[in-house]
């Protein structure tokens, strides 16, 4: 398995959520309590802590830091105009823009057919 690097940015939060969600994470003395040593998520930009992997970066609070760790793998093709873009959930369709444009749509429609129902 290749070992993903995480840039400055990615680092600081994912030390922040170690630091707020971690079961393992000693908050007052800055280890492990699996390892019985200083957290070594914390101290290399590596992926290299299971635990951070599988159970955090799942979390809903770490997608979003996933979805920028791993890049590549996370990315989806646009159901309107085919661009690649990077998906926070399994459910996206499109990107921002035009889930914007295509969320604002549906509501016309919607808003039109209940026009159409009401009574007057």
């Amino acid at each position: 398995m290749e070992v993903k690097r995480m840039g400055a940015k990615e680092y600081k939060d994912a030390c922040a959520l170690i630091r707020g969600l971690c079961a393992n994470y000693d908050r007052v003395t800055g280890s492990c309590w699996a390892l019985d040593t200083e957290c070594p998520q914390m101290i290399t930009q590596s992926l290299v802590c299971k635990y951070f992997r599988d159970v955090l970066l799942e979390d809903k609070e770490g997608r979003a830091l996933k979805a920028e760790i791993m890049g590549e793998d996370l990315r989806k093709v646009c159901k309107v105009c085919g661009q690649h873009f990077r998906a926070l959930s399994n459910r996206a369709k499109y990107c921002a823009k035009c889930a914007k444009k295509t969320e604002r749509k549906r509501k016309s429609e919607w808003a039109r057919k209940a026009r159409r129902l009401v009574d007057v």
